[in-house]
């Protein structure tokens, strides 16, 4: 893999030591922006084999438990502007790559820490998964049907808008602070601080009492008419979410609502269920395909639920090249998107050794085509850097 130099992040320089899922994302969206990313892996059982989250780096093979390990990734630590760390607390100060022993010989480094829990406090050390930072924080209590059980948003919420892309967003307030100051500085990111602060929105409706604390009830959690989801005739679904006024008259023209006195008032919300059943019987006339049609070119914010198969088709998706297939794959391309210094396409993973070598002339430490003692102890890649 040729070195990235194309993006607002050309030049820096991005360590990457374990971690799955939050920290590979975050490391991903750094890797998208031009950093030059290596990527430290434990041994042969090393986990995420993602093709996607692992794309724009390369990964070498190092076993830190050895002392001659350690060396080398802190030979490479002094050289980086960012170390991206994934382990429980505690394991990285073990193993003699926590934040002190990495700033004494690095004073700028911004060591960006990736945990659910956090660094401190009486869960620190417990194990989790994205739902369980979810349950914490409100969130999975408000999502789902009322009277129903919670639904998981995927793990969309807290390992990666809570959790990667928040690390990635303070890595790159850091890395502002370090050019500035000269001085690096530790930012701990946890998912269950990153999703309580996407409910901000949520949490300031609740205070001012436009929402209640019980899922299913909200505008915008499934309970308006205007704002959830309806099966057509074919069992696949529209998605509604005619919110302002001129957009749910649009809405109500199309159906040929407008004039019922039923919907005479949007927000009230004792009509909300009988409003919703009216609705439902209308789109459960038709297939979905005949719906897109009649809502095309209209300003009644009412769109196809495509899967994940569909959506790289879709005109507007594919028009902005939201998707692209590459190496074979379909995956979702860099964003945000930069007029004066846009990222280059991302790369596939890889651990062949001339592109290790080639990251390792981006650190500095292999010039010139020279031989260097640490290259030789880093040069183990995995078997497959998928």
């Amino acid at each position: 893999m040729a070195a990235r130099k194309a993006g607002p992040l050309a030049g820096v320089r991005v360590l990457e030591l374990g971690g799955i899922g939050p920290g590979p994302f975050a490391s991903m969206m750094l890797a998208d922006m031009g950093a030059t990313v290596i990527r430290i892996v434990r041994g042969a059982g090393w986990s995420s084999r993602n093709p996607i989250l692992n794309r724009g780096r390369v990964t070498v093979e190092v076993d830190l438990k050895d002392p001659s390990g350690v060396a080398a990734v802190r030979r490479l630590a002094e050289h980086s502007d960012v170390v991206v760390e994934g382990f429980r607390p505690g394991v990285a100060e073990r193993l003699g790559l926590g934040p002190k022993e990495l700033h004494d010989i690095n004073p700028k480094l911004v060591y960006g820490r990736m945990t659910g829990w956090g660094q401190d406090g009486p869960w620190a050390q417990a194990p989790g998964h994205d739902i369980n930072y979810l349950s914490l924080t409100g969130a999975l209590h408000a999502i789902g049907p009322k009277g129903g059980d919670p639904v998981p948003p995927l793990n969309l919420v807290a390992d990666f808008g809570g959790g990667g892309m928040l690390l990635a967003y303070g890595i790159a307030c850091a890395l502002v602070s370090a050019a500035a100051t000269g001085s690096g500085q530790v930012v701990d990111a946890a998912m269950v601080d990153g999703a309580s602060l996407l409910m901000a929105m949520a949490y300031g409706h609740y205070a001012d009492g436009s929402m209640v604390d019980e899922r299913g009830s909200n505008m915008l959690d499934g309970a308006a008419p205007f704002y959830r989801t309806y099966r057509c005739a074919d069992d696949r679904h529209m998605a509604v979410g005619c919110v302002e006024d001129q957009f749910y008259r649009e809405f109500l023209q199309i159906l040929g609502l407008d004039g019922d006195e039923l919907f005479a008032d949007q927000f009230d919300r004792d009509a909300w269920p009988q409003q919703s059943e009216r609705i439902a019987g209308l789109f459960a006339s038709r297939p979905r395909t005949e719906w897109e049609a009649v809502f095309a070119d209209t300003e009644a914010c009412t769109t196809p639920v495509l899967a994940m198969r569909e959506a790289a088709a879709h005109p507007h998706v594919s028009a902005r090249r939201t998707f692209a297939a590459l190496d074979g794959i379909v995956q979702p391309m860099p964003a945000p998107r930069f007029d004066a210094t846009p990222p280059g396409v991302p790369e596939p993973p890889t651990a062949d050794p001339s592109s290790v070598a080639e990251a390792l002339r981006m650190f500095g430490i292999s010039q010139d085509g020279r031989s260097d003692p640490l290259v030789d102890s880093v040069l183990t890649a995995p078997r497959s850097p998928r």
